[in-house]
């Protein structure tokens, strides 16, 4: 079978993946400055289910959008440089207390946001007043003694007013299903007095690193074994994705150890493996999701060859709560033996680390974060120079390792070696070399992505 190229292995990913896009499960969370701070995971990157409608105005009420003076309009329609029209001082009216009601030729001191008193029309700054300061009152906001305030000019009705529902009318629409929240989304529901919000709920994946050797970090080493960093990198890049991940890490390289922890597994969405994909003797991946269906070819890329995917059934184990009616009665008859399953998707990916990475870079990252609704879900296609040249076998899309120097030139760091994690963890930059490009000299423009954001 002859090699798929790059982009036949993404439509075949993007294709068995399309499904997650209906359909998708919601869940609620409560909205509160107390759980964003203490849990803010929960939170974070995270996009409506439904649209949502405005209950209320904003703002509630007309106020102030300047530190000044609550007047009448009318009051100063003849004031000017030469003659000012002077106001007596009214109580001070600041952000939070009831708005009371302007008599005619007063001026309330006023604080930015405070709601408007009946009868006033206007605000001027305190600037543009005289004196351009407030004047002293007793704690309870009178005044000690009768105060007065002149203006030399007359101003228009609604000047630095804030009116009723001049952001959002109760009804509007607020924010649209599919809108990723951030900071001023969850601002403006929270200013509506909701108290929750319905988000869809993260793709969850089983996260499954294979191998005999692999161990925990902190496990002492015996001979051959190596700590598994493919669980850590993986787990992180899929979170970084917008999804939920739980890794169960297979230390065998049985295929029946495998299909047991898939059995045991909790119900997810999605099952990403690695390792256990090449043509080599006991590849436990292949051995044990080929019969079931997954199928495993080679993609024309280096690093990240041997791919796989397909949909396997799996048992479901995770019972949702509140899924049984309280008012359900118990079965007498004898409880069927058929266990209940699920058709998930499976992607498999090849078990070196660096592979494993641009695999996921290449192939899953795109389609996960369109998922999750984040903005820029495909990495940015540039170009820049060759700091130096490079040779590249022309049958493949090679993908090395690099930096941006500051003069604008591209340096690869690291060989084309799919095991050298710590040369892809100083890049900033993924090359690309297409297939067919043998060699590109210094100075030559090269395709690349960047990974630093």
């Amino acid at each position: 079978m002859s090699a798929r190229t790059i982009d036949q292995h993404r439509e075949a990913v993007a294709a068995l993946l399309a499904p997650l896009f209906h359909n998708r499960a919601a869940e609620v969370l409560p909205l509160s400055s107390a759980r964003l701070t203490g849990d803010p995971d929960s939170y974070r990157d995270r996009s409506l289910a439904i649209a949502v409608d405005s209950p209320v105005a904003l703002p509630p009420f007309d106020n102030s959008q300047m530190d000044g003076y609550a007047v009448r309009a009318g009051d100063l329609a003849a004031a000017s440089e030469l003659t000012p029209t002077t106001l007596t001082v009214a109580d001070r009216i600041a952000a939070g207390d009831p708005a009371g009601q302007l008599a005619p030729g007063t001026a309330a001191p006023i604080m930015t946001g405070a709601p408007i008193p009946a009868g006033a029309d206007a605000v001027v700054p305190i600037e543009q007043a005289d004196p351009p300061r407030f004047q002293p009152q007793d704690p309870d906001g009178m005044s000690p003694e009768v105060q007065s305030v002149s203006f030399r000019a007359a101003v228009p009705v609604g000047g630095f007013v804030r009116p009723t529902g001049s952001d959002v009318h109760p009804g509007d629409r607020l924010l649209d299903a599919g809108t990723r929240l951030g900071p001023a989304q969850y601002g403006v529901l929270a200013g509506t007095g909701l108290t929750s919000v319905s988000v869809l709920r993260r793709v969850r994946v089983l996260l499954i690193a294979t191998g005999h050797e692999i161990r925990e970090p902190g496990e002492n080493l015996a001979a051959g074994q190596i700590y598994d960093s493919n669980s850590v990198i993986l787990g992180q890049a899929l979170r970084d994705a917008g999804c939920t991940v739980t890794a169960r890490p297979c230390r065998s390289d049985d295929a029946a150890d495998l299909l047991a922890l898939l059995a045991e597994a909790p119900e997810v969405d999605l099952v990403v493996t690695v390792g256990g994909v090449s043509a080599g003797a006991r590849e436990v991946v292949r051995d044990a999701l080929g019969p079931l269906g997954v199928t495993f070819q080679h993609v024309a890329m280096q690093p990240g060859g041997p791919q796989g995917l397909g949909a396997i059934a799996v048992p479901i184990n995770a019972v949702p709560i509140n899924t049984v009616p309280i008012n359900a009665v118990p079965s007498t008859t004898v409880p069927s033996t058929t266990v209940p399953s699920t058709t998930v998707p499976v992607i498999t990916f090849p078990g070196n680390p660096v592979s494993a990475l641009i695999s996921f870079e290449v192939f899953l990252r795109p389609v996960l974060r369109r998922l999750a609704g984040l903005a820029r879900p495909d990495r940015e296609l540039r170009s820049a120079p060759l700091a130096a040249p490079v040779e590249s076998p022309a049958g493949k899309h090679q993908l090395r390792r690099g930096i941006l120097r500051p003069d604008g030139a591209l340096e690869l760091v690291g060989g084309a070696s799919s095991h050298l994690l710590h040369a892809y963890a100083t890049a900033t930059v993924l090359v690309h070399l297409p297939v067919g490009v043998g060699s590109v000299a210094a100075g030559e423009p090269v395709d690349y992505w960047s990974i630093d954001d």
